[in-house]
């Protein structure tokens, strides 16, 4: 089979890789890359350790004037660049030569270039021969964090003109990505194209929060996007689009740390869902008293989730997803309690091979 390579080029940056694991914390973890030091002064930051040199480029670039760069033991690169007017400013940063977008800026999860590697076939792939549905934007108002937050929503081909009501199914992206990624690299829209061009899912909406908040740790999002969840973003989807507000036509899927919010929901709004997937994620057996913290919280919860969840469904990517034994572990916990589940493993590691079939496997699934 003769197969092409297209690359979709974005900007430069990379994408984050989603991430079930926990590693030893940085200052880029933290770090302001712009920082509005007041009177026309603007700090501008990178983190850099093993740098020689550090540079600066674009529209906040003072003209003839050179910016220089001072390095901090932390290995955080900072330049001032002074007289700069209110307004909105392109700029990047030379690192030892290479030109290197802020991987710390606003829009650096959805930036990155992809390659789409095979023979234009596949699911995930765009057709010209079907009506496509419309991948929006929008901004909320969170609640729970007191700031304006973005999701995107896919509606099928045709929902604009249309009058009924339709389910819907919250899809959540990995720790370190945002809600650009399952749009993006996860190719969701081009999936949810075909399979409803083919007539093998049911009519729905689909809902990408952005499931990540600028905390140190990581766990420390996952209860404040499920309260986010309920409190802010599933009553914005149902003042503004024409869906369904019962548990029955609610499903709610999470990749990796999305799986961990995911979860989070599960053992507080068990009711309020008929579906629940998890895909490569578990809690953490490492650590013993989180893990027993669960336990407890599934322990008190087994009976709502065994009366109200009516499909509950984990996956892993195979032995080499990174969330393998966490998941098994925590499955343990599921059997002691007696709820059941479907488990499904095949192999892809914990990579979006894996959740783009995982996507393409639970859309035809639902509501049905």
């Amino acid at each position: 089979m003769k197969h092409t390579l297209s690359i979709i080029l974005l900007t430069l940056a990379t994408v984050p890789m989603s991430a079930q694991w926990q590693r030893q914390p940085t200052p880029n973890d933290t770090l302001q890359p712009v920082r509005n030091l007041g009177n026309g002064n603007i700090a501008f930051s990178i983190y850099a350790p093993n740098a020689k040199e550090v540079g600066f480029g674009g529209d906040a670039m003072p003209w003839g004037k050179p910016v220089n760069f001072q390095k901090a033991e932390n290995g955080v690169w900072t330049a001032v660049i002074p007289d700069v007017k209110d307004g909105v400013y392109r700029y990047n940063f030379t690192v030892d030569g290479v030109k290197v977008q802020d991987p710390r800026g606003a829009l650096s999860p959805e930036t990155s270039a992809l390659a789409n590697i095979g023979d234009g076939k596949q699911f995930y792939d765009v057709r010209a021969d079907i009506p496509h549905g419309a991948m929006a934007q929008r901004l909320y108002f969170s609640k729970t964090l007191n700031t304006l937050r973005r999701l995107h929503i896919w509606t099928p081909a045709g929902y604009e003109k249309g009058a009924e009501k339709l389910p819907v199914l919250y899809l959540i992206h990995g720790g370190g990505d945002n809600d650009a990624s399952w749009p993006g690299v996860g190719c969701a829209g081009t999936i949810l194209d075909n399979l409803m061009a083919e007539g093998k899912m049911q009519p729905m909406i689909v809902v990408m929060p952005n499931g990540s908040i600028d905390m140190q740790n990581l766990m420390d999002e996952v209860p404040l996007f499920e309260q986010d969840l309920m409190t802010s973003i599933i009553p914005f989807v149902e003042a503004n689009y024409r869906v369904y507000a019962d548990k029955g036509h609610r499903a709610m899927a999470g990749l990796s740390m999305g799986g961990m919010e995911t979860m989070e929901t599960l053992l507080n709004d068990y009711d309020q869902f008929d579906y629940f997937w998890v895909l490569s994620a578990g809690w953490f057996p490492a650590q013993q008293e989180q893990f027993e913290g669960y336990r407890q919280r599934l322990n008190k919860a087994a009976k709502g989730i065994k009366e109200n969840v009516r499909q509950l469904v984990f996956t892993q990517g195979g032995p080499e997803d990174i969330a393998y034994q966490n998941g098994l572990a925590t499955l343990k916990l599921f059997d002691a309690e007696g709820i059941k589940y479907e488990f499904y493993d095949a192999p892809g590691g914990h990579t979006w091979y894996t959740w783009r079939n995982n996507l393409h496997q639970l859309a035809q699934r639902l509501f049905k």
